[in-house]
């Protein structure tokens, strides 16, 4: 069966490698239907091809709109997309909600070096990654057996992020993996940091370094990372461990990891909690040792990935006596430690925004219990893309949500003013990555990147396909490789 028309707004089950596609729900499905045909229908009322109509932000207000549409017939009020009605055929109207001048700063990127050195450990007629692409860029057509991997290369990366999107700061992140077989290492990072770095945006795109405390030379590496490479943080996997242990950051390792980061001047440390890798060490991906460390540690920024969400955890308000998982693993952390909101634990959105989207109640109290918990000034964006093709979609859509009054009011959440927005997006991050913002924001809007930006507006391509696998069995073949790795 063809797979369906593209759509601006992209529910769908896509993943980022870490955790089993979910299958679509009938509610899910019907979102996607419903978006399919008065995509067709106000394009035609417009009198625009599809693809011309794609192009306008009223086919995102229109998707949006139908997931309004399709939740409320489910009961599902607690969050919603926030548009006029008539958003979807009035251009005018969608840009009201859906255009913005935020400075966007997206602290989780990823791509896979297509040339890398991590290739000579894959074993011959293996195609790592072939399942995530799926012909979606013009690149996949270079010749050679596996010329699909420079669909999450550099140059497509470029491209994704920074023209087909309104992202304007990307920090470049790992994944894990041992040190021999890296998909993406840091001298290939820094390498397309310097791609970005000709077209005059070298402020626009920072480096984690990433190291688990329990692989042999992690630690010993730091120095390098920190006094070469320049690194703004550091990106560790709790759960994550060479004999397949992971570890908690007031271990041993993780202490001696904390103490050589503050010897070293770079006292960001962003872990990866929730997500699990299945049953892998499942007890590390909690975040129960968070609360503790920011404890004893109060000159050192804990930056939680995902917030500790599980795409297995349905996230409801917080209650005190209820199981321990999901966002409410950080909550329970931060409570029982003292941690107090806006302190030195931040939550990071990559992948959990985008998973929630489609939740809207989900999405509401996921936002909701961070900002009342966590704090307005400690939520941070992150996309996980290009996992997820280009973030656009995820930048529009959380424009235009709101936590419903009801819930407001039932549970202490905050309405999500663009005030509130406006920091998510970007600048609450500005503080932990000492990024000056007037001095940043004069740069972007006189660089070559924001040039190429401008021409590009005169003939965009997007092509609302993501890479990530989308089913099981592309995930169980890439779970395959990187064990073979």
């Amino acid at each position: 069966m063809a797979d369906a028309p593209v759509l601006p707004i992209k529910f769908d089950s896509t993943s980022n490698g870490e955790f089993v596609p979910p299958t679509l729900s009938q509610r899910e499905q019907q979102i996607n239907a419903l978006a399919q045909d008065t995509l067709d229908t106000n394009a035609r009322h417009l009198g625009l091809s599809r693809r011309q109509f794609l192009l306008t932000s009223s086919a995102a207000a229109a998707t949006l709109l139908c997931a309004n549409q399709v939740n409320a017939a489910h009961g599902l009020t607690g969050g919603f997309y926030a548009l006029a009605s008539d958003s979807g055929v009035e251009t005018g109207l969608a840009d009201q909600t859906l255009q913005g001048d935020e400075f966007i700063f997206d602290i989780q990127g990823h791509f896979v070096d297509p040339n890398g050195r991590w290739l000579n450990s894959v074993p011959d007629g293996a195609r790592p990654f072939s399942g995530l692409p799926n012909a979606a860029c013009g690149l996949a057509d270079a010749p050679g057996e596996r010329s699909y991997l420079q669909c999450l290369g550099p140059e497509q990366f470029l491209k994704d992020v920074f023209m087909d999107s309104d992202t304007q700061m990307m920090v470049l992140s790992f994944v894990p993996s041992r040190r021999e077989s890296e998909p993406l290492t840091i001298e290939e990072a820094d390498a397309t940091r310097q791609i970005v770095e000709s077209l005059d945006g070298d402020h626009r795109l920072l480096l984690h370094g990433r190291v688990n405390p329990n692989q042999d030379g992690d630690l010993q590496g730091m120095d390098e990372l920190a006094e070469r490479w320049k690194v703004s943080a550091w990106k560790t996997y709790t759960q994550w461990g060479p004999s397949g242990q992971g570890f908690y950051l007031d271990d041993d390792v993780g202490l001696a990891f904390i103490e050589n980061a503050r010897r070293l001047g770079v006292n960001n440390i962003c872990i990866h909690k929730g997500i699990p890798f299945g049953a892998q060490s499942y007890e590390h991906s909690l975040c129960t040792d968070i609360g503790r460390v920011a404890k004893r540690f109060p000159d050192v920024n804990f930056i939680i990935y995902h917030s500790g969400f599980d795409p297995q955890v349905t996230e409801t308000a917080y209650a005190p006596d209820a199981n321990k998982a999901g966002v409410d693993s950080l909550v329970t952390s931060l409570l029982e430690n003292g941690i107090a909101p806006n302190s030195n634990v931040y939550a990071e959105l990559g992948s959990t925004w985008r998973f929630v989207m489609r939740h809207p109640e989900q999405a509401a109290h996921l936002l909701g219990k961070l900002l009342k918990y966590v704090g307005h000034d400690n939520v941070l964006w992150g996309t996980d893309s290009i996992w997820y093709g280009s973030p656009q979609d995820q930048i529009q859509a959380f424009r235009a949500f709101q936590i419903s009054e009801a819930f407001q009011q039932q549970h202490g959440y905050p309405a999500l003013t663009a005030e509130l927005k406006r920091k998510v997006f970007g600048l609450n991050a500005t503080v932990p990555y000492k990024v000056d913002t007037p001095k940043i924001s004069a740069q972007l809007q006189r660089d070559n990147i924001a040039r190429s930006r401008a021409n590009y507006a005169n003939n965009p391509q997007p092509h609302f396909q993501t890479y990530g696998p989308k089913t099981r069995r592309e995930f169980l073949n890439l779970m395959r490789w990187e064990q073979q790795g």
